[in-house]
């Protein structure tokens, strides 16, 4: 069984459900089938920026500006957790995404906002299976 935990920071109008299923599917096609769990944390600009700071050592002088529109982090580069995961399951790892950037990339690329959250989402996945840009 593969867990999906969704934590919205806000109201923000994502279906977790969507999340969950984008994410299983991903999973199950990349081969992971065991009882697993991942989190993700769908957030604002200022928590973004805040994680960006804590977990990437972003710079001040770029203080104020997102830089990611999603982050991941394996259960080893985490200095803590975002969500709290059960402790019966093998922790793949969080997925943070701003939902402020996703809008804004969703609206520049022409596409639903529904859709580009789950794009980021599944690019965070990703990257927790150790696929990294080349």
């Amino acid at each position: 069984m593969i867990k999906v935990d969704v934590v919205k920071q806000s109201n923000y109008p994502v279906s977790s459900t969507n999340i969950k299923k984008a994410l299983r599917e991903l999973f199950i096609k990349q081969g992971i089938v065991s009882d697993a769990e991942v989190s993700v944390a769908i957030v604002g600009e200022k928590k973004m920026l805040e994680v960006g700071r804590k977990y990437l050592k972003d710079l001040p002088a770029q203080a104020g500006k997102v830089l990611h529109n999603v982050l991941s982090f394996t259960p080893d580069e985490a200095i803590e957790k975002f969500i709290y995961p059960d402790d019966k399951l093998v922790h793949l790892g969080e997925i943070v995404v701003c939902y402020p950037k996703a809008v804004e990339e969703a609206k520049r690329e022409d596409k639903l906002i529904e859709e580009k959250v789950r794009e980021l989402v599944e690019h965070g996945a990703m990257h927790l299976l150790g696929f990294h840009h080349t």
